[in-house]
């Protein structure tokens, strides 16, 4: 395959809203030219991944059900495709696993969307932590409530979706704490869920060397809200936290906290929503391979798999 040009092309598999909505970011960043979509409820789109790779591409995206990310993303990587792919980016750690193992192989760039990691609020608390003004982080607490909860058919089976709301929230305040916290070892993780046969309310705890991270995350909680996200950080010297505004799904606010004291760094409006793809597509026109990093979706997928238990 050819260098990848200033402008790369790609493929988008599957356009409904989020894979719509990352497309239309890419094309408004233009660091990148959208030459091909597939999707078979789209008139005139390709109608598999098969067609994306008979055209001339650099990447692809890929916002399909869960339980296809993981072969497709082998596909396109072996295929010679770069890849950005909506989480989860596999049903598990095993199969995670494969996918980063097919990147490495191909020498091709991985990335997943965990998009909360670009929104202004955490990257502010992410540079506190690394500074180290608020001192050793012994404790973090997660919550994410959705008071709605998923409406496509295939998320209620477990073969499909791997999961419920631990897989589809949870993931994403997992990956957001431990890459605030730079993924320290997870010494035990322990979890209860609530629901038949798809968790509509967990709780867990990961037991860190130096903290522990508390996890509640919700499908159709009567919150009084539309949604409640809370990523919050103790240390030694000073706490900091994330939080959506007025239960928005949108809007994000970061806080400083010293004793009894409150800062606030950070207020919306924030257009975060597209960032991770458009991350994504810059560091491929600019050439970027594999990226170690990737190995990091793994470490996410063990944690889950723990607090599922299908692993100790």
């Amino acid at each position: 395959m050819t260098a990848v040009a200033t402008r790369p092309r790609l493929g988008f598999l599957g356009v409904g809203w989020i894979g719509r909505n990352r497309l239309e970011a890419i094309q408004a960043s233009g660091v990148a030219d959208v030459a091909a979509v597939a999707d078979p409820a789209v008139d005139g789109a390709a109608a598999s991944l098969d067609e994306l790779l008979e055209q001339k591409l650099d990447g692809v995206v890929i916002a399909t059900p869960s339980a296809l990310h993981a072969e497709q993303a082998i596909a396109a990587l072996e295929g010679g495709l770069a890849v950005f792919c909506q989480k989860p980016l596999a049903l598990d750690a095993a199969s995670a696993q494969r996918v980063v193992d097919a990147a490495a192989a191909a020498d091709r760039l991985l990335a997943v969307d965990f998009c909360y990691r670009f929104t202004e609020a955490a990257r502010t608390v992410k540079a506190l932590v690394d500074a180290g003004e608020l001192g050793d982080v012994y404790a973090v607490d997660l919550v994410f409530h959705n008071a709605y909860g998923p409406d496509k058919p295939w998320t209620g089976d477990p073969t499909l979706s791997g999961g419920g709301c631990v897989i589809d929230l949870g993931i994403h305040v997992v990956d957001l704490a431990l890459w605030t916290l730079r993924f320290p070892g997870v010494r035990g993780v322990t979890g209860v869920l609530h629901g038949e046969p798809l968790e509509d309310y967990a709780a867990a705890q990961l037991d860190l060397e130096g903290g522990a991270i508390r996890l509640a995350c919700s499908w159709r909680l009567h919150a009084g809200r539309d949604c409640v996200f809370e990523a919050s950080f103790y240390g030694t010297r000073g706490g900091a936290s994330i939080r959506n505004v007025a239960g928005s799904f949108y809007d994000f606010g970061a806080e400083r906290y010293d004793g009894t004291q409150t800062r606030r760094m950070v207020n919306p409006p924030d257009e975060w929503g597209g960032r991770a793809a458009v991350d994504w597509a810059r560091r491929l026109g600019a050439g970027e391979r594999f990226d170690p990093a990737a190995r990091e979706n793994v470490r996410v997928h063990e944690v889950l798999d723990r607090v599922y238990g299908r692993t100790q």
